[in-house]
């Protein structure tokens, strides 16, 4: 028997695709957005605040409404037809006075969501949702893209910042009940050529 360990450059990472969500893929956006809620919040937040918030805002009904609104925009990464992640966008001005108040850009488009599953991080899933959320930003029209992360989510800050993301203001994020403090963070859009 072998006693050699396998070498990380032996497993190759799921190569990842990514293409506009349909009704069909509801199933797998919200076991997803189950399964990586979690990784966005602060250590603080209970279980019962995780949950009650995955079945308020990311359980099948919800999504099955957010991938059949036309002010939305869905994005699903797959490997062999496997859900690794999503993007969720939303044109418009936001509802929020806080928001409103901190972003610059005109029109915009808010980054609702963007999460991968952790054994899909390093894979370029995250890279290409975020390439693919901007392109559609700016085939809407938009100026600029905004977006809202907890404050204690350093690895979520350093991914936004990487893909050209600067904060501009705060807000707060109602999560089972309880307000979390947020960063608004914006950036422009390219305009198509």
């Amino acid at each position: 028997m072998s006693t050699e360990p396998t070498r990380q450059s032996e497993v190759s990472p799921p190569v990842a695709t990514v293409r506009s969500a349909g009704a069909t893929d509801v199933p797998a956006l919200a076991t997803v957005a189950a399964a990586t809620f979690e990784l966005a919040c602060p250590p603080s937040m209970t279980r019962e605040r995780v949950d009650a918030f995955v079945d308020e805002v990311l359980s099948r009904d919800r999504f099955a409404g957010y991938v059949a609104d036309t002010g939305r925009h869905v994005l699903l990464a797959e490997s062999d037809g496997t859900a690794l992640g999503y993007a969720m966008l939303v044109a418009g001005d936001p509802q929020d006075g806080d928001v409103r108040a901190a972003i610059r850009l005109r029109p915009t488009v808010e980054l609702s969501k963007i999460y991968v599953l952790p054994e899909a991080h390093g894979t370029g899933a995250a890279a290409l949702l975020m390439a693919r959320s901007l392109d559609w930003a700016s085939e809407t029209g938009a100026a600029g893209v905004w977006l809202g992360v907890n404050q204690q989510n350093e690895r979520a800050q350093r991914f936004y910042a990487k893909s050209g993301f600067e904060r501009v203001g705060t807000k707060r994020f109602l999560v089972g009940g309880v307000y979390e403090d947020d960063y608004v963070m914006e950036r422009p859009v390219p305009p198509l050529p």
